[in-house]
């Protein structure tokens, strides 16, 4: 059985959280997956989570078919979290990833947060 990975070093993070924001910075693919899990789950465990849950695509330079399930991951956190989820500036490609997998009415949460 192999050696579990060290934990990510939070110094490593390019995503940043901006007021209630979780702004995403670089790739959003299959290897960088695990920072993503990472600095997600270093914002959802805010002392002061907001109860709208924001997070910004922007800044986001490449994506794969891994970031659907990334947000349906967010989504299920959500909703276990009993909080609002809204994305931000949703990359048209990552959208069109969940039509074609048949999960784009999963992405856009029932409670979503009003826009801003």
């Amino acid at each position: 059985m192999p050696a579990p990975k060290p934990p990510i070093d939070p110094a490593t993070f390019t995503s940043t959280v901006v007021g209630e924001v979780l702004m995403l910075d670089g790739a959003l693919n299959l290897s960088a997956m695990p920072q993503r899990l990472a600095e997600t789950e270093a914002y959802a465990a805010q002392a002061s989570l907001p109860d709208c849950l924001m997070i910004d695509f922007q800044k986001v330079t490449e994506i794969d078919s891994s970031g659907v399930a990334l947000l349906l991951y967010w989504r299920r956190q959500a909703d276990r979290l009993g909080k609002s989820l809204r994305y931000v500036h949703l990359p048209p490609n990552l959208a069109a990833l969940a039509e074609l997998y048949g999960v784009s009415e999963m992405i856009h949460c029932p409670g979503q947060c009003p826009v801003a």
